[in-house]
């Protein structure tokens, strides 16, 4: 069953060397991405499953160990998700987002429960979204989530999408569902706006969204949110938020 659940946000940008001279301005995101993660530790997991959002079709799975890398971004850094696997088996290469994930991870060094990853479709159905958040929400044990994905990006004029009127609406909603742990709303985000406002999180947030449904339905009165972080720098909604 789920137990906790920390959101944040994905750019490569996040990541200190990506940044360079201009990492100060992300500090805050980082802080909060920080306390989102001791409150996945402080729920005490059997194992964390890190979600967050790719190009590629349907979804895949990365077990522990699987590498990352930035050098894509100029810089010669790489990472592991979670304990890098003894056997040195052939693992599959983390897309940006797990990549951005997994950095996080070692920067709080995580060893509070085995890790493994889903990286899901952008454009991936709601529908197929919640029934991949139910199969994870009710596997057996103490389950965590960390959801990765951004808001809008089309929130001023030199945005990567340029200026939607249309995107700060959209980020407002999606942060008082985080907010208030509102699963109808996550369910309600409309796929297709999120894609015209080049908001990758749409996909993550709704297999959080049925991944908590078995809370919920546990009979106790479901998981409680909090909202850590929400700013538009670059024009490009980040949200941080801590569900337990």
């Amino acid at each position: 069953m789920l137990v906790a659940a920390a959101v944040c946000p994905c750019p490569p940008l996040l990541v200190p060397e990506v940044a360079a001279g201009a990492a100060p301005e992300l500090d805050g995101a980082r802080d909060a991405c920080v306390d989102a993660l001791g409150v996945l530790a402080a729920a005490r997991p059997d194992r964390l499953v890190v979600v967050g959002p790719a190009d590629e079709p349907g979804h895949a799975l990365f077990p522990a160990g699987s590498p990352g890398t930035f050098r894509g971004f100029g810089v010669d850094l790489d990472v592991r998700l979670g304990r890098p696997d003894p056997a040195g088996a052939d693992l599959p290469t983390l897309p940006p987002s797990l990549a951005v994930a997994a950095w996080l991870l070692q920067h709080v060094n995580w060893a509070d429960a085995p890790v493994e990853a889903l990286a899901v479709d952008q454009r991936l159905a709601p529908e197929r979204c919640l029934g991949i958040g139910r199969e994870t929400g009710t596997r057996e044990g103490r389950v965590a989530l960390l959801v990765m994905g951004d808001g809008s990006a089309c929130r001023t004029l030199k945005a990567p999408g340029y200026l939607d009127e249309r995107a700060a609406p959209f980020d407002a909603e999606a942060a008082r569902a985080l907010r208030e742990a509102d699963l109808a709303a996550l369910n309600a985000l409309d796929a297709d706006l999120a894609h015209e406002l080049m908001a990758s999180g749409r996909a993550p947030w709704q297999v959080l969204a049925g991944a908590a449904e078995g809370a919920q339905g546990a009979g106790g009165s479901g998981l409680g949110g909090a909202l850590l972080y929400d700013d538009a720098p670059y024009g490009v909604g980040y949200l941080v938020a801590a569900w337990s």
